[in-house]
């Protein structure tokens, strides 16, 4: 029997062997498009490196390089590597480097010691790049706290200022040019000397030039952190969100300055169930903090969504329609040149003299204040930049935006009923029941359904309230209304029988004909074809769960990460933000790039919610699927043969308050039987190929 291989490295010596060798592009990462040999030869640990083996291959090639490089930077000299680990299912080995090194990458803390980390802002365009924190007012122990830091460590040079009571948006204008990172939660502790002092609840971050916390990016991030048990990293993200809503009056675009008037897309009552049901058999405790987040996220609701701007009063729909002013700051200082020009050009000013003025109040333009309208929506919208929102999006109310406020008030109903025993206290003594909150929910669903649905092309689309009418752009997220539960079983029969978003590497943001004519004046949007976003894939994998169609959901959770997997292999572990899923290609020309690409040796952060959608997209697949996604097994292979085996689909449809109690307890009894009978399956197609593996799915 052959013992597995080991071998003996000189860390530095093997590493600038490897890079001389291998990567001819100088990208410090070894690839496909090296054109290097592919071969090294190692010394056996069994001979002290007398004995040579070739170690061959771009995917084995650059583990070697990952793991020299970890290696240097716990200070090794030499190591000894188990052939396992060059030869690991890459399957196995990106779900262990998100497990135990990419979150830890993306950890980030606001407190003396992380600081430094957080501070830094790759966006910031002004000439004032002090490192700057801003308190909430009112804070006088936080602010005293980030005073003493300043002052006991120097080298920070840290400006310490405190918000206004009234944060409005002239005032987040006027320090615009003084940018500065937003104060999160933070906890009393006592240091080893016996002095109390604060640290700051820890948060995820996206990666790359997303250097501080998102609203929807978290969402996704807590959900892969669910999977991969991280629970207090999950709870800490919602409490930073409370802390949020309390001090900022929203959950934030970010915790930058300059997105004090921005929100984004609301999902913490999800998210704080999502670590509810995970938190530690206490229930007066648990109890207790749920208590304190749907506070929280009625408050939210009531003063964020459902009051003017964001609400139209016409539909009673909502939409994105945040309150900043001016040009929005944290764009590249070119961003917006191609608009301003032909203003500046009238006046005979230059771009850059033309902005001045303009910010200054001394021009008043108000196809520009129209214009920069629009662009901060499409910011809150989380979809920057697509022609779906262009110069109209603060005038669409949409179908994600609206299904995710439907989940609110079903979620806050059933919360209040089922957790709160139907009498929830606010804090200011007012009792909350369930009912209106039901209430609430359908009659979201009737103005969804009489604004949003179209029956004749079986797809929900955004409705213009001024020109009042549906926009014709074709968008994946559509399927949001499956993920919130407010389409009828009919209604997402219709949506999972179209076939125009799904391609060879999952689910496109909209259609190639909603997009329309790309050319050199009117480039790529990187929300629209043919790109593909982690949160697409995840609200839909869910959506399609929720109505029974389990397959089509394991077909496309396969599709998207086969993606990932393949770029991983061939791309020295890559982990990017987005993809071009019609050539799954992570090398993309389009506006902004494509964060997570640029790293050196080995990747130790990936993007935050493309790490999340593979950790809960593994837990879609069968066995049989994991194993053929470990091997790279094409989509067109995989899925060329299936079956297909009909289950009715019963979702948890809200018609009436007491119907919702009902369905409730039919859904459940009927998921009871479909888990004791070995012979049912869960979806409604069955893949061949699963049928012969004859294993359960891998949950």
């Amino acid at each position: 029997m052959n013992k597995p291989r080991k071998f003996i490295i000189d860390v530095e010596e093997t590493k600038r062997l490897l890079l001389e060798q291998e990567d001819t592009d100088g990208d410090c990462q070894i690839t496909i498009q090296d054109s290097g040999p592919k071969t090294i030869s190692v010394g056996t640990a069994d001979s002290d490196g007398y004995r040579k083996f070739e170690i061959r291959g771009t995917y084995q090639l650059s583990n070697l390089l990952q793991e020299l490089a970890l290696a240097a930077g716990h200070g090794r000299k030499h190591v000894v590597l188990d052939e396992a680990r060059l030869n690991e299912n890459p399957v196995d080995r990106l779900s262990r480097m998100i497990r135990n090194l990419f979150w830890d990458g993306l950890t980030r803390r606001i407190d003396a010691e992380g600081l430094e980390a957080i501070c830094a802002d790759p966006k910031n365009r002004t000439a004032d790049h002090s490192p700057r924190i801003y308190i909430p007012y009112g804070e006088d122990e936080i602010f005293a706290y980030y005073k003493w830091v300043s002052e006991t460590r120097p080298h920070l040079k840290l400006e310490v200022e405190m918000l206004p009571k009234d944060i409005t948006p002239e005032y987040v204008k006027s320090i615009n040019d003084r940018p500065g990172i937003l104060s999160l939660a933070m906890r009393k502790q006592v240091d080893d000397q016996g002095n109390v002092t604060f640290k700051g609840v820890p948060f995820i971050v996206p990666g790359g030039r997303f250097n501080e916390m998102y609203g929807w990016d978290s969402y996704f991030e807590i959900l892969g952190l669910a999977v991969d048990s991280r629970i207090d990293m999950a709870k800490g993200m919602v409490d930073n969100f409370v802390y949020e809503i309390t001090h900022y009056g929203k959950i934030l675009n970010a915790n930058r300055s300059y997105y004090l008037t921005r929100s984004q897309p609301p999902f913490l009552t999800d998210m704080a169930m999502k670590v509810y049901e995970r938190l530690p058999d206490d229930d007066q405790l648990k109890k207790d903090w749920l208590k304190i987040v749907i506070r929280a996220a009625i408050k939210e609701y009531h003063t964020v969504w459902m009051c003017e701007p964001r609400y139209d009063s016409d539909t009673g729909l909502s939409k994105f329609h945040p309150t900043g002013l001016g040009i929005p700051p944290e764009t590249e200082a070119s961003h917006f040149d191609h608009v301003i020009l032909p203003y500046a050009k009238r006046l005979g000013l230059t771009i850059k003299e033309y902005a001045a003025k303009y910010q200054a109040l001394e021009i008043h333009e108000p196809e520009l204040d129209s214009y920069f309208l629009h662009d901060r929506a499409v910011r809150e919208s989380g979809h920057d930049t697509t022609y779906r929102f262009d110069k109209r999006c603060a005038n669409l109310v949409t179908i994600d935006l609206n299904s995710l406020l439907y989940k609110y008030e079903v979620d806050i109903g059933e919360i209040i009923l089922r957790i709160f025993n139907n009498q929830f206290d606010l804090d200011d003594g007012t009792i909350e029941t369930s009912e209106p909150w039901f209430e609430r929910a359908l009659a979201r669903k009737e103005r969804i359904n009489k604004y949003l649905w179209n029956e004749e092309k079986c797809l929900y689309y955004d409705y213009d309230i001024s020109q009042q009418k549906q926009s014709i752009y074709e968008s994946v997220t559509g399927f949001w209304a499956l993920w919130a539960g407010c389409a009828s079983p009919e209604q997402a029969e219709k949506l999972v029988s179209l076939p125009k978003f799904e391609v060879l590497g999952g689910l496109v943001s909209g259609t190639e004909e909603s997009r329309g004519p790309i050319t050199l004046d009117r480039p790529n949007r990187q929300w629209d074809y043919p790109f593909g976003w982690a949160p697409h894939q995840i609200m839909t994998w869910r959506g399609l769960e929720n109505y029974g169609y389990m397959t089509d959901a394991r077909r496309l959770a396969y599709r998207w990460l086969f993606t990932i997997t393949k770029s991983f292999v061939d791309f020295n572990g890559v982990v990017p933000e987005k993809y071009d899923v019609v050539t799954l290609s992570h090398l993309l020309k389009v506006e902004y790039g494509n964060v997570g690409v640029d790293f050196k040796f080995v990747p130790r952060e990936g993007f935050g919610w493309m790490n999340a959608s593979y950790q809960v997209g593994l837990s879609y697949l069968t066995s049989h699927m994991r194993r053929a996604l470990g091997a790279c097994t094409s989509p067109e292979v995989f899925f060329k043969h299936k079956v297909t085996k009909d289950v009715p689909a019963i979702p948890l449809e809200i018609t009436s308050v007491s119907e919702h109690q009902r369905l409730k307890a039919l859904v459940l009894e009927i998921d009871q039987n479909l888990a004791s009978s070995p012979t049912v399956s869960d979806s409604n197609t069955v893949d061949a190929t699963a049928i012969k593996d004859d294993t359960p799915p891998v949950k």
